[in-house]
């Protein structure tokens, strides 16, 4: 085992001088990551068990061994293919042993030599030998002496910029003649070239090429060398830089003090350095900030703008940069915790639940921008605050509704007075993490005015792929959104641009079920309702029947709003005969509801009284509070053929009951009507509720339904709604909010519907099975199956009544 030269010396004498003979067999010294050269000395250190052995025989012997380069340091037995083939006859000048068994060597390299061929190999290894000469043609002498200049000058630069090498190598360098001595003299010196770089140098016998390659070493090292040294005196500039500031800092700091105005100033510049040090900020943000720190601590605290700077210093450290909720993603808790609070919302639910799973199995996931859409009170906004309960986020919640400043999403930019960033930051401040769940809420609202759009300003904010550098105008520094899961809620999508909605995953929340909202109120709103109005589950009970009456008698939504309004009206009567002094229990029926609230508002049998008549007929609407019933009544009088349409209605559906006409014109003999009964009659077709605008093709069908009624005098029946598009063909075609619709119409007792054939999916698809088994439902294709479902057969004519040219009736006289 070897070390490597530690101050290697160099021996001037030539080989003439010396006479040594070299033995034709000699034994070998492997050697680990040295390289020794002829003429030099060198300490190596012995630790092998064959490698003592061999040096003791030589220092009974001559004292004269070889020794050859290891190719790889790790081998421990090397052999002959281990070694490298040319090396170093040896003479060994002092030998020290260490107590721990190993020795220690000062050896001298005397000449090259070549292995031949490996003799012995234990106790170690001893080889045949040739001297390897170095060869120098007299063609070569003269680039052999331009070489030597050079290597003399590279060597004299290498030793001035090496803080490892001594400068007396320099004069050692300069008083060797013999071009061969001097390169290997150089190549020994060098420390911090590789081992098989020297190797190569030994190996070159012809001088001229080894020269050369030793020139080439030396330029390279040179290069590395100078490239140091310049980043060397980089540092120190910066570093001198850096003292001459903190100098600079403390006169400042001096004057400041003088003028009583520094001490409270530096404690608050250093204060707010700390924070910057500690939020985490990324290295260009941070970049940023402290040269605005800079700026602050070169201000008079009485300037003007001292205020603006230490207020936007103070909105950049108090944002969590770094700072997020560690979420726990348990799918069964949160199931759990979902169910418990909201009843139905299946398809809801079932879509965060995939979201997280897939956040569980990779949570760099990018979030998805949810968009809840439904009618009022069916509880979008609650279900966003279950979803931060269940993923143990901060919650934050802003309103979106009338907001018209495109500002509001953004911030203002600091150069006006009272500036602050926008509603987004503002959210992330309070909510003190950088992944909450933040629902914009009723994003259909939004407004745009002179002072811009923010539906604009929002499409940066709600693309995962963008909002990874989202810059408010007051900050001006990029922030990362990517971790906030955005939740937006809508009653209608229609008024949410194009670009927004593409950026939103659409989510339908439809309305409730009577059974749905009957389990609502049962498991959430009169126990919250019980609650705070101070009363106890003792002191007050509600009856199912009652209510199921509160939801038949006195609501009609597709929420629970109203229901909720109505329960607390209950809570409330019961909460002022406790106050004055009731002590028996008060149980909620069906009697005690009416007496409390009074009549009920809605009644059943309405829609039986309003269709008795031929001409009514009912259908059904959809709106963005949920399904409505709608009626459509036609009256026909004397007139010169012409149809008059009343109601607030929509191009669209005036359209539709053109067509509803023309259809009926074309196929009135079917049905008992007289074929030119438009050449004397004017029709009128009316929707009640004329202050509320209406439009869309879906009430075509129920329009058709009532002109058929009216002119054949044929009753539609008052327990059937429906709904349809028609053609001038007379085939029904499909519309949109089948579920709402049918909902609406089981709200007011109707059991019974008629809907497009093209619809069917949608009824299996969206309502329970519950509902399914509690409506008929009648799916057809045509305007002809329409009637025949709805027209009852035409009433007998009582004695003493004709009918009019018009058809009204009228009373005649006795015969």
């Amino acid at each position: 085992m070897s070390d490597e030269p530690e101050a290697p010396m160099f021996d001037e004498t030539s080989d003439e001088e010396r006479a040594l003979s070299i033995p034709p067999e000699l034994p070998v010294l492997p050697l680990r990551d040295t390289v020794l050269f002829p003429n030099s000395f060198m300490p190596l250190a012995v630790a092998r068990e064959s490698s003592v052995r061999l040096i003791h025989d030589a220092i009974g012997g001559g004292k004269l061994i070889a020794v050859f380069t290891q190719r790889d340091a790790a081998v421990e037995e090397p052999g002959q293919a281990d070694l490298y083939p040319i090396g170093t006859a040896t003479h060994i000048h002092k030998m020290f042993k260490l107590p721990d068994g190993s020795l220690r060597l000062i050896v001298q390299g005397l000449a090259r030599l070549k292995m031949d061929q490996v003799v012995a190999d234990k106790p170690y290894l001893r080889a045949t030998v040739v001297a390897a000469s170095d060869e120098v043609s007299d063609a070569d002498k003269l680039e052999i002496d331009a070489l030597q200049r050079n290597i003399k000058t590279n060597f004299q630069q290498v030793v001035s910029l090496s803080p490892l090498l001594s400068d007396d190598l320099q004069t050692l360098a300069l008083n060797i003649s013999d071009p061969g001595k001097l390169a290997d003299f150089i190549a020994s010196s060098l420390t911090t070239i590789a081992t098989a770089v020297k190797e190569d140098v030994l190996e070159t016998l012809d001088v001229r090429a080894r020269m050369d390659l030793l020139n080439r070493i030396l330029i390279k090292e040179l290069e590395v060398l100078e490239l140091g040294s310049k980043i060397q005196s980089q540092v120190q500039s910066e570093v001198g830089k850096n003292q001459r500031d903190y100098f600079l800092r403390e006169q400042l700091k001096a004057i400041q003090k003088e003028l009583g105005e520094g001490d409270d100033q530096t404690k608050e510049i250093e204060e707010i350095r700390e924070k910057i040090e500690a939020v985490g900020m990324p290295e260009a943000v941070k970049k940023d900030v402290l040269r605005e720190l800079d700026r602050l601590s070169r201000m008079p605290v009485a300037a003007a703008e001292y205020t603006v700077s230490r207020t936007y210093l103070d909105w950049l450290v108090a944002l969590p940069w770094n700072k997020k909720t560690e979420e726990v993603i348990d799918l069964k808790r949160t199931k759990d915790v979902l169910d418990a609070d909201h009843s139905d919302l299946v398809k809801a639910k079932d879509r965060i639940l995939e979201y997280l799973a897939v956040r569980k199995l990779n949570p760099t996931m990018k979030g998805p921008i949810l968009c809840f859409v439904g009618p009022p009170g069916v509880g979008k906004t609650s279900l966003a605050k279950s979803i931060a309960s269940a993923l143990d986020r901060k919650f934050v919640r802003i309103s979106l509704g009338g907001m018209r400043d495109e500002a509001e999403i953004r911030g203002h930019r600091r150069t006006y007075i009272g500036a602050l960033p926008g509603q987004i930051v503002q959210g992330l401040r309070r909510a003190e993490s950088k992944n909450p769940v933040f629902i914009l809420d009723e994003i259909d609202k939004l407004g745009s005015d002179f002072r811009g759009d923010p539906a604009s300003a929002l499409l940066e904010v709600l693309d995962p792929e963008q909002n990874n550098t989202f810059r408010d105008h007051y900050l001006d520094v990029p922030f990362d959104l990517s971790e906030v899961l955005f939740i937006t809620t809508a009653n209608v999508l229609d008024p949410v641009p194009p670009a927004l909605r593409d950026r939103m995953e659409v989510l339908e929340l439809p309305g409730y079920t009577e059974e749905e909202k009957l389990k609502i109120a049962e498991e959430h709103l009169v126990a919250k309702q019980v609650q705070n109005h101070g009363l106890t589950p003792e002191f007050i009970t509600f009856h199912e029947a009652a209510l199921r009456a509160v939801i038949r008698g006195y609501t009609r939504e597709a929420g629970v709003r109203n229901l909720e309004r109505e329960i607390a009206a209950l809570c409330r009567k019961s909460a002022r005969r406790r106050a004055e002094g009731q002590e028996e229990p008060i149980a909620i029926t069906p009697e005690v509801v009416v007496e409390m609230l009074g009549a009920p508002r809605f009644l059943d049998e309405e829609m039986e009284e309003r269709t008795k008549n031929p001409g009514v007929a009912i259908g059904l609407a959809w709106t963005p509070s949920g399904g409505e019933v709608l009626f459509v009544e036609a009256r026909r009088m004397h007139g010169g053929g012409s149809l008059t349409l009343t109601g607030h209605l929509g191009d669209v559906m005036k359209e539709s009951a053109r067509a509803a006409l023309s259809w009926l014109r074309a196929n009135a003999s079917r049905y008992g009507i007289e074929p030119d009964f438009y050449k004397a009659s004017e029709l009128h077709l009316h929707v009640p509720s004329g202050a509320i605008p209406k439009d869309g093709p879906s009430a075509g069908v129920t329009m058709a339904v009532a002109l058929c009624s009216e002119l054949s005098q044929r009753p539609v029946r008052g327990d059937v709604a429906m709904t349809g598009e028609i053609t001038l063909s007379g085939r029904v075609l499909p519309v949109g909010g089948v579920k709402e619709k049918v909902l609406a119409a089981r709200r007011v007792g109707i059991r019974e519907v008629i809907i497009p054939a093209r619809n069917e999916k949608n009824i299996v698809e969206d309502l329970s099975e519950d509902l399914r088994r509690d409506m008929t439902v009648h799916f057809v294709t045509t305007i002809d199956e329409v009637l025949e479902l709805a027209l009852q057969p035409k009433p007998e004519k009582p004695v003493g009544v004709t009918t009019t040219e018009a058809g009204e009736l009228q009373p005649t006289a006795a015969s």
